[in-house]
């Protein structure tokens, strides 16, 4: 009798129609939720793991193309053509121009000397807004005698690019050889109507790169130089080489100086020509 007694199965409790057919709806409609649910969570998770960093590479993808400055490797060593870049700061009543920061950077755009001078003179306009220099960049900068010292070393029997140098040599009271200068503010085809013009508008017109919105950044300014010569080297040596040539043949075709006692011969003792 116990063996054949069988737990008899609770008969199902009738749900309310209403009920089913709303459980039948959510049961359709799960599935695609799940989806949408599991995407909007992996969104949140990338969002959570990149972070800003995502949105600003994003947003700089937007607004412009790979910076053409940024090296594109990390060698630092001397090489054969040097480009140089100075900010200066205002001495004696303001109005006069010292050394406040030299920067050297080799053929790849890499740093190879970049420090803060401290003028001989007291500074009296630091000249921020446009040297980025700040009073607490010159307190433990190196000497003037010391920077151009190291200069000099760097530079001696290179070929040196920047804009308008005379003035960043005038500074650091050096100077160079004017065969192998190549200064972006001199260079024929660079000029406008027989004029020099600014490293920011050559920059952004030849090089599509933006520079100097702000405080100069010597390191950028001096990449813009050299990035200049670099792109227009081929044409730009060949020029140099012609200049050198046609100096040597104008040298060749000066007339030679007549001797002065020339005519003397001619010249009777009275004054008046033999006959």
């Amino acid at each position: 009798m116990g063996g054949e007694l069988m737990k008899k199965k609770p008969k199902p409790t009738q749900m309310n129609p209403n009920w089913v057919q709303l459980q039948q709806k959510l049961n359709l409609n799960s599935k695609p939720y799940s989806r949408t649910f599991k995407k909007l969570e992996e969104d949140d998770t990338s969002k959570s793991i990149l972070g800003k960093r995502k949105d600003r590479s994003d947003d700089e993808s937007d607004d412009s193309e790979i910076n053409p400055l940024v090296p594109v490797n990390d060698d630092s060593s001397l090489t054969d053509a040097v480009a140089m870049d100075c900010e200066m700061v205002g001495v004696g009543e303001g109005n006069k121009s010292a050394l406040g920061r030299v920067t050297i950077i080799n053929k790849w755009g890499n740093v190879i000397y970049d420090e803060f001078v401290r003028p001989l003179e007291r500074v009296v306009d630091f000249r921020t807004f446009v040297s980025g220099i700040r009073p607490r960049d010159l307190r433990k900068a190196k000497d003037l005698w010391s920077a151009q010292k190291k200069v000099a070393e760097l530079i001696k029997g290179r070929i040196l690019v920047g804009h308008a140098l005379h003035n960043d040599l005038k500074a650091l009271l050096l100077s160079h050889p004017k065969k192998d200068i190549r200064d972006t503010s001199e260079y024929q085809p660079f000029l406008k109507s027989g004029s020099r013009r600014a490293l920011k508008h050559l920059a952004e017109e030849i090089l599509g790169a933006k520079i100097q919105s702000g405080e100069h950044c010597p390191v950028e300014d001096a990449r813009a130089a050299m990035m200049l010569y670099q792109r227009n080297r081929k044409e730009w040596e060949k020029s140099i080489k012609d200049q050198v040539r046609n100096k040597k043949k104008q040298g060749k075709r000066k007339p030679k100086k007549k001797p002065k006692n020339e005519d003397a011969s001619n010249v009777s003792q009275d004054g008046y020509e033999s006959l």
